[in-house]
């Protein structure tokens, strides 16, 4: 099968190799190069770096919009268009290309968190049982019927160790529709419009650390924290990245920090958040405990949200 696949992050590539290595992929489109977050120099997508390897045509249109672009993808002759975290939207002159239609790879149990953050709030949230989808594309956003769906158990896991697995899981499921698209097999599942959500891209806010939260949405909110959002907070006068936290089973007023031999504690609405690896401001990450030693906060030492 003639396949041009589009993708851009991490999660697209399980399943740009499965696809090289099942079906011809004739053309990767990803999104431009990015100026990288500590210079000037611009940075290639995960996508671009892997089906370069792989000796794939690579295409970064701005937009897909531009004729003289949509004319490029049509000559290509696609059976089907397969899409997974591409970040740009795809025009009804795009979607009627292939045969097969435009075939997207979504990390949710759809219709649940249609959008771009599915993965962070399905976390938010505290999802117990998140998953992955293989839909057909139509205009609307992730409103398209489903052939396939994949899940696990969310645990105690953050986003990217769960980002990580959706994707190998979402790439086999891929693989599989591809299969019965070509042997005429495959059922579409039509979404139930009136139990969809929606979810919105998680700014530092939705991710922030105040003291009336309550330990379980403390640590829901550092599961889905990222580089680009993370769960922040100031300990005294220090700027803190939290990367690692558990409850600690202890009680402490909102807003105290405590050293004891548990490490690094903070007072929260309904106990005590132990914070097991920190990122202090201008430092490595570390353990909690280990910081405080040579912190030298004031006594008694207080934490509040960021402003």
């Amino acid at each position: 099968m003639n396949v041009v696949f589009m993708g851009t992050p991490d999660f697209a590539v399980p399943s740009l190799r499965l696809l090289a290595a099942h079906h011809e992929v004739s053309a990767v489109y990803t999104r431009p190069d990015a100026v990288s977050r500590r210079g000037n120099a611009l940075v290639a997508p995960p996508v671009k770096v892997v089906a370069t390897k792989l000796g794939i045509p690579v295409h970064q249109p701005g937009s897909l919009r531009d004729p003289v672009e949509v004319e490029r993808l049509a000559e290509l002759a696609p059976d089907v268009i397969c899409v997974a975290a591409y970040g740009m939207i795809l025009p009804k002159n795009v979607l009627s290309i292939p045969r097969f239609g435009c075939i997207n790879v979504h990390a949710s149990l759809l219709p649940r968190h249609r959008g771009a953050a599915p993965v962070h709030r399905a976390v938010l949230d505290g999802d117990g049982l998140l998953g992955v989808s293989i839909m057909r594309m139509e205009e609307g956003l992730d409103t398209g019927p489903y052939a396939m769906q994949r899940s696990l158990q969310g645990g105690q896991m953050s986003v990217e160790q769960l980002t990580d697995l959706l994707a190998e899981q979402g790439a086999e499921a891929l693989l599989e529709v591809l299969e019965q698209l070509a042997g005429g097999s495959v059922e579409w599942v039509a979404q139930d419009d009136s139990a969809s959500t929606y979810a919105p891209k998680i700014s530092r806010d939705d991710v922030a650390l105040h003291p009336d939260l309550s330990v379980e949405d403390a640590l829901r909110r550092v599961r889905a924290s990222t580089k680009q959002a993370p769960s922040r907070l100031l300990i005294g006068e220090v700027m803190v990245t939290v990367v690692h936290a558990s409850d600690s089973q202890k009680v402490l007023n909102p807003g105290e920090v405590n050293a004891s031999p548990d490490g690094l504690l903070i007072g929260l609405a309904d106990g005590a958040l132990r914070l097991d690896r920190i990122r202090p401001a201008g430092k490595s990450d570390m353990d909690g405990g280990a910081w405080v030693c040579g912190a030298r906060l004031p006594q008694p030492c207080k934490w509040k949200a960021t402003s």
